[in-house]
């Protein structure tokens, strides 16, 4: 069966990314470029997630090495618009799911260190949020009222966030700083481009993703990237009838 779409993941590392990849690849029917800085680890995902599926058809995905730089990006998403193996297909979906962590005391924290900090995250999401967003008008008629279009949805941008985007700990001032920003640039994206058919969602994951069916997914301990990947799909396929802008990913056995 030919891809329904296009989804676009950066973060595609081998802990989440990947396995949220793969689902959307062999049970969304999309289409997945996979973006990561390591080209080798990109490669070996994509041919494993070519042969992971037993239904006939070898699942459609591409692997696109970069890195969170605006210029990257830029390079990254002409290189994903004009692939051939693309050729057709709408961007459906794009995620930001690039992990970042920093701890250290206040004191020891480089003024130019918290500045890398952001310029690699939150600089980041806002640079693929703006790639994926041109795309998404590019690809359905420019930047059209939904009122216009008879509720044509252009397509859905997720930032997997944590819950240090909401409240923030000690030695986490960089980290907080960056993931609460992001958060800010979601919402601003949100309400400035809801109303053209761009669904832009934060998604709080509050506890470990792991790529496994092991005791601790099925027991709820951590979170499947199956199960995140299933949910990151059910998104995509809201209505402009009812659109979640911000919701809370927690495992079952996760304290809160």
């Amino acid at each position: 069966m030919a891809p329904r779409g296009l989804a676009v993941i950066i973060g595609a590392g081998p802990t989440s990314g990947g396995g949220i990849a793969r689902f959307l690849a062999t049970q969304g029917n999309l289409a997945v470029a996979v973006l990561a800085r390591n080209e080798e680890n990109l490669k070996q995902l994509c041919q494993t997630i070519r042969t992971s599926t037993q239904s006939g058809s070898t699942p459609v995905v591409e692997a696109f090495p970069t890195d969170t730089s605006p210029e990257s990006l830029s390079r990254t998403f002409q290189a994903i618009a004009s692939h051939q193996a693309f050729h057709g297909l709408k961007l459906r979906l794009a995620i930001y799911h690039v992990k970042h962590s920093s701890k250290e005391p206040f004191l020891d924290t480089k003024p130019e260190d918290f500045s890398k900090s952001l310029h690699t995250y939150t600089t980041g999401a806002f640079a693929f949020a703006q790639e994926s967003v041109r795309l998404m008008y590019a690809q359905n008629g420019g930047q059209t009222l939904l009122a216009d279009t008879q509720g044509a949805k252009k397509g859905t941008v997720i930032f997997t966030g944590t819950l240090g985007a909401l409240r923030t700990n000690a030695e986490y001032a960089a980290y907080g700083a960056t993931r609460s920003a992001a958060r800010s640039v979601v919402q601003a994206l949100a309400k400035e481009t809801s109303k053209y058919g761009i669904h832009a969602v934060h998604a709080v994951a509050n506890g470990p993703i792991r790529d496994e069916d092991s005791e601790e997914t099925r027991t709820g301990a951590r979170m499947s990237a199956t199960a995140v990947g299933a949910e990151y799909l059910h998104l995509m396929e809201q209505s402009p009838a009812l659109w979640t802008h911000e919701l809370d990913l927690r495992p079952a056995q996760e304290k809160f």
